[in-house]
């Protein structure tokens, strides 16, 4: 099974905010690697289904919520490799689905459902066990895509960048794109990642688990900044739709307000603050994930 990424630009940015400041952005289009497995989760998954089917394993579980990117890119990658898919998701079923949820079953995949008081249990072996019993044998890919060979995928993007930056920057859910980069980067420039979940601070252990998992070093050129979540995961307010609105109207570039929305709006109140040296060129991450925008006004 052969899975190779499409070819993605990279899009600087002009405006006055960053004229002024001196800065350089540039966005690297994750977006464009593929039509379905979008962005950041094409390499999540990519030695994750390499290795399912190497151990001869023809189903897929994994976790999310309702509106998971993840669990959106795992039916879509599923069914164009020719995989079985299993989404347990948080929470209890509404009727009728979602639009990512539909997308999800219209691929392949089979839904499940756990209450949040047994999703916050899911990694358990009582829930696994649970699982198996009902489901058979499966691979299991964590919630988000995020474990060793997750890391090993996203350290790749390193290898796409073909434009000299100071600082790498991505919006951060489960740590493993910015684990990812961190390992890709081996200790060169400096990595930087924008927290979307409230009380996100166990999001530096998690870098530091996934880092060792992949056998990585601890490399220290990274932080999590945490003031950028707007409320916690998939929550929203006016100044970040707002944001949104005036960087898609002046630069053409589509946000969602998940993460790529909270990722640009944090990078941009950074250099507004002198976060970032003059001189210095800022590169974003653009994880995908556009299909997030339904069901938000955007």
């Amino acid at each position: 099974m052969l899975l190779m990424p499409q070819p993605t630009p990279i899009q600087e940015v002009h405006d006055a905010v960053l004229d002024k400041a001196g800065v350089r952005l540039l966005i690297k289009r994750l977006d464009q690697v593929h039509p379905v497995i979008s962005g950041n989760k094409w390499y999540k998954l990519k030695y994750n289904l390499l290795a399912a089917r190497a151990q001869g394993v023809d189903t897929l579980l994994s976790f999310g919520g309702a509106y998971s990117n993840h669990i959106h890119a795992l039916a879509g990658a599923s069914a164009e490799y020719g995989f079985k898919s299993i989404g347990v998701i948080r929470g209890e079923q509404h009727q009728p689905l979602n639009p990512t949820l539909q997308f999800a079953v219209d691929h392949g995949m089979q839904l499940s459902y756990l209450n949040r008081a047994d999703y916050r249990l899911k990694n358990s072996a009582a829930i696994i066990e649970r699982l198996k019993a009902e489901f058979g044998d499966f691979y299991l890919i964590p919630e988000g895509g995020s474990n060793a060979l997750a890391v090993k995928g996203c350290a790749e993007i390193i290898d796409d960048i073909d434009q000299p930056f100071d600082v790498i920057a991505c919006a951060c859910g489960t740590a493993g794109t910015l684990s990812g980069l961190i390992a890709g980067l081996q200790g060169k420039h400096q990595a930087l990642g924008l927290a979307v979940l409230k009380g996100a601070d166990f999001l530096r252990d998690e870098v530091r688990t996934l880092l060792s998992a992949g056998g990585y070093r601890q490399y220290k050129n990274w932080q999590i900044n945490l003031d950028y979540h707007f409320g916690g995961y998939a929550k929203i307010k006016p100044e970040l739709l707002e944001f949104i609105h005036r960087f898609e109207a002046a630069h053409g570039i589509p946000l969602e307000p998940v993460y790529t929305g909270k990722l640009l709006f944090g990078i941009y109140n950074l250099i507004v603050a002198g976060r970032f040296q003059p001189g210095q060129t800022v590169l974003a991450l653009h994880s995908g994930g556009l299909q997030g925008r339904i069901g938000f006004e955007v």
